[in-house]
């Protein structure tokens, strides 16, 4: 679906179903008649969600379904249409899959595969193409490891999306006008309230008290709300964690860039049928930089240049300058060329000191607990992860099934990741000046003259002269590209030229997909039963080279995914995933097991077990192809169970004359074992073999994974 580019200009999102509600204007009930609704306890929100970024909209949609109420604050009156991230990736979209069908509709949304698949490399976007590389294999789009494929989809249209399930399931976006007419300390769930920006956060024994200052008539007004826990889910600058005062480590300020956000139908219609791609790499004597593609078919693009301040300032990249910038990028002059917008901003690969603070009541997520370099993009996918990861913790301690301490295993489980994230993408980008480099260009001599110029000695200069200096580095080192000098008839571009070309051979470019990384991070601690297993590409330092995803059934792991169809067969032959046997609407655990009458026992134990704990447990009986008959004449009293279903595996054909593997192949394991699988598709707990004692085993199990302790066998 094209948007328009009247709606791609405009700041705000009134030309979408969701509008900005001022509270009188809410419909159904009266503030007189809420208040008589609401007692002591419901003027406090379970929870308040502080950020309307993708991550903070994402825990709202999985709370709401888990039966957990909650609302957001946004300090930003409208949201933002800077296209930002864009690339999702398979575990991402594997929860979207859960979010009444966003995966299908951003898939039907996103631009054409084979328009975003490549990226390359190249002396303008009309020049010559020094390499491309194509980002996507034939195995991503045959789905054996993922019900579904990665996508190439901005920011702002997804927050689209994600705002209109909100509206499906009766939330309310307010700019706050008439919301004093409320109770000072109540807000009302399911509302997203723009403009307001936390100030204060007060703790008591009973709740957590936010202070919400906004704009009302031209004057700075506070509220204070009440919320049992509250999650930061506000971006790299998080207030949240300035005001717990949590500080970051890692590595600050790799680089600074400008983002010019630019529309070219006619540069998007050239490249859709010249040379398609995602990101272009530019490198000519006149300019450089590195051009995201978000839509060719929409000529929606962002340009992101190293950005070099108080030597150069935003006044030097006005609209004009960009235009001409963006000539030289291209090779020629736009005659549609619309710059919407010009952003800097700082490449940091930092996670904080904390996720969890204030007696488990106060939590971070996405960029509030993590920012890292864009390359492979892991800041959006991680923070997505995030709030997959504690929604269900958050509903089991509201709806008590656990205490609050098993807050404190999501940061014993997402800090690792957050951390290995980093430096991934750290190594990244330093991976992507590796062509640069190869064409002679020195990518750190900038940044090393711009340190020194800016410390010491060279910041007593005149500005003028530190401006000349650093941009006789950028002409010398654009002068490495030179037409003249970067050709095979030239023997030192000849060699420059072959060293790129070994690069790309090797495939030691730039890299958009990390399939160990995205589906194989495994959570060693937590929420879980640890087990003496090898350890995951998660738990190693990343080294460089491409991993592939192996399927396991080690705790901490995500649940191997497989094609499945219900037992027994009836009507319907619906084909679905595993990871669709857990439920996304209930804190409920599944537990997969062969069809044996061992595997039965440790079931009813189960069943037995967790209506002790309080939540909701289902089995699922996973049989070999061609069990219809078997299953017709198990007699079994599970079978008739209404906690239990039975699936039957559907194997995929196999080229060799070996057999494709078995759903128990497929996690590492036989038949005889069990798996045990969390709200968020890990597993919290598997056994390879029979269970000499099932009741004591299970009491052991859910009290480790629920309540954070561990009872005798």
């Amino acid at each position: 679906m094209e948007v328009p580019r009247s709606m791609m200009r405009f700041k705000g999102f009134s030309s979408t179903r969701i509008k900005l509600y001022p509270l009188e204007h809410l419909p159904r009930r009266s503030f007189s008649d809420l208040k008589e609704n609401f007692s002591c306890n419901d003027e406090v929100l379970p929870v308040l969600i502080v950020g309307a970024g993708p991550v903070g909209l994402v825990l709202s949609i999985l709370l709401t379904k888990l039966g957990v109420k909650c609302a957001v604050l946004e300090k930003s009156k409208t949201f933002s249409q800077h296209p930002q991230a864009h690339f999702i990736n398979n575990r991402s979209m594997e929860v979207f899959r859960k979010l009444n069908g966003l995966a299908k509709e951003i898939q039907k949304l996103q631009p054409p595969v084979d328009s975003w698949r490549k990226y390359i490399y190249c002396t303008s976007l009309s020049g010559y193409i020094l390499g491309s590389v194509d980002q996507m294999q034939p195995q991503d789009f045959e789905q054996v490891v993922s019900p579904v494929s990665v996508a190439h989809f901005s920011q702002y249209k997804l927050t689209r999306l994600l705002l209109k399930q909100l509206e499906n399931l009766e939330f309310h976006i307010s700019n706050g006008d008439g919301i004093e007419e409320l109770n000072h300390r109540l807000l009302r769930e399911r509302m997203v309230l723009m403009g307001h920006e936390c100030v204060s956060i007060k703790a008591s024994d009973h709740c957590l008290t936010v202070g919400a200052s906004f704009i009302k008539e031209g004057k700075k007004t506070e509220r204070n709300i009440l919320c049992k826990i509250l999650v930061g889910a506000d971006g790299a600058g998080s207030i949240v964690r300035k005001l717990m005062g949590i500080g970051m480590q890692g590595e600050r300020e790799l680089q600074k860039f400008l983002s010019i956000h630019f529309l070219s139908q006619d540069l998007g219609q050239y490249l859709l049928h010249e040379r398609p791609g995602m990101i272009f790499f530019i490198f000519n004597k006149d300019a450089m930089g590195v051009l995201v593609a978000h839509d060719l078919s929409q000529g929606e693009f962002v340009l992101q240049m190293p950005f070099y301040p108080p030597q150069q300032n935003l006044r030097d990249f006005n609209s004009k300058a960009c235009e001409e910038l963006i000539s030289k990028i291209v090779g020629w002059e736009l005659g549609d060329l619309n710059v919407i917008d010009i952003k800097p901003w700082v490449m940091h690969a930092e996670v904080a000191e904390k996720f969890v603070a204030c007696d488990n009541r106060v939590i971070l997520a996405g960029d509030a607990a993590h920012r890292f370099p864009p390359v492979g993009g892991f800041g959006m996918n991680t923070g997505v992860q995030d709030a997959h990861n504690v929604a269900w913790k958050i509903a089991s301690v509201l709806q008590d099934i656990s205490p609050h301490s098993i807050l404190q295993t999501y940061e014993m489980e997402r800090k690792p990741i957050a951390i290995f994230n980093a430096r991934l993408s750290v190594q990244n980008f330093k991976g992507s000046m590796a062509v640069p480099t190869a064409l002679g260009i020195n990518p750190a001599a900038a940044n090393s003259v711009h340190r020194i110029i800016n410390s010491g000695m060279g910041s007593i200069l005149p500005s003028g002269v530190q401006r000349a200096i650093l941009a006789g580095i950028f002409a010398a080192g654009r002068a490495q590209i030179s037409k003249s000098l970067l050709n095979d008839n030239n023997p030192l571009g000849s060699l420059r030229l072959a060293k790129v070309r070994r690069i790309f051979d090797e495939g030691k470019s730039l890299r958009l997909q990390f399939p160990a990384e995205d589906l194989g991070f495994r959570y060693l601690e937590g929420a879980l039963v640890p087990g003496n297993y090898k350890a995951s590409h998660a738990s190693e330092a990343p080294n460089g080279s491409k991993r592939d995803y192996v399927p396991s059934a080690e705790p901490g792991l995500r649940l191997p995914h497989m094609n499945v169809r219900m037992l027994p067969k009836l009507s319907s032959e619906e084909v679905f995933s595993t990871l669709d046997l857990v439920s996304g609407d209930k804190v409920e655990f599944l537990l997969i097991i062969a069809p044996k009458n061992e595997s039965y026992n440790l079931a009813q134990a189960a069943l037995k077990v967790v209506d002790g704990f309080g939540v909701s447990l289902k089995i699922c009986v996973m049989w070999p192809p061609g069990s219809v008959k078997e299953i017709d004449a198990n007699k079994t009293a599970l079978m008739s169970s209404k906690d239990c279903i039975h699936v039957e595996e559907i194997r995929r054909a196999s080229p060799s004359p070996s057999p494709s593997p078995s759903w128990w192949d497929i996690c590492q394991m036989t038949d005889r074992g069990a798996i045990l699988v969390r709200p968020d598709e890990h597993i919290a707990w598997r056994t390879k073999s029979e269970v000499s004692d099932p009741t004591s085993e299970m009491e052991n199990v859910f009290s480790l994974v629920l309540m954070g302790k561990k009872t005798c066998l």
